[in-house]
């Protein structure tokens, strides 16, 4: 059976995988380095880096025996899309706020 999709804020919505991405900020990881950080099992860490590294998030890297995990910039963009738009739509609410402030409010002189 395979998994859905998940979407970039169903991805950063879980808090390991948020501890995850925080750690390979840092630097890239092995799939055991990062178990080391986690009150779980290495199936379960894998389990949320595969979902990290189909939504964008992450590469994989195979080194030898071990599986390297290095940030990825893919699912970051999808953020920053969504976040963009708000973005502009407060900017231009602010602009229409200053435009209409100055012109109800007399200059100082």
């Amino acid at each position: 059976m395979e998994q859905s999709r998940l979407d970039a804020f169903q991805v950063i919505g879980d808090p390991s995988r948020r501890k995850m991405l925080m750690l390979l900020s840092e630097d890239r990881l092995t799939i055991n380095s990062l178990v080391e950080h986690f009150d779980m099992s290495r199936p379960a860490v894998s389990k949320h880096v595969k979902i990290l590294h189909n939504a964008g998030f992450i590469s994989i890297e195979d080194s030898g025996r071990e599986r390297y995990c290095s940030l990825k910039k893919d699912g970051f963009e999808e953020l920053q899309a969504w976040l963009s738009y708000f973005d502009n739509f407060w900017a231009s609410k602010l602009k229409k706020l200053e435009t209409l402030l100055n012109k109800e409010l007399p200059e100082k002189n």
